[in-house]
């Protein structure tokens, strides 16, 4: 998915450079967003079965 990010990018802005540097702040960004949402959700108890 970085590969596609850094083509399409490359593909938008002509320039290899700023491609990487766009590619590379997507990833890190999707990464932390993909960890918080991860975190957030984990705290949600509405509808899980109580223990028995």
């Amino acid at each position: 998915m970085v590969l596609i990010t850094i083509g399409v990018a490359w593909f938008v802005v002509g320039d290899v450079s700023q491609a990487l540097n766009i590619g590379i702040i997507a990833n890190i960004v999707k990464t932390g967003t993909y960890y918080t949402y991860e975190r957030l959700w984990d705290r949600i108890t509405w509808g899980v079965a109580a223990d028995q």
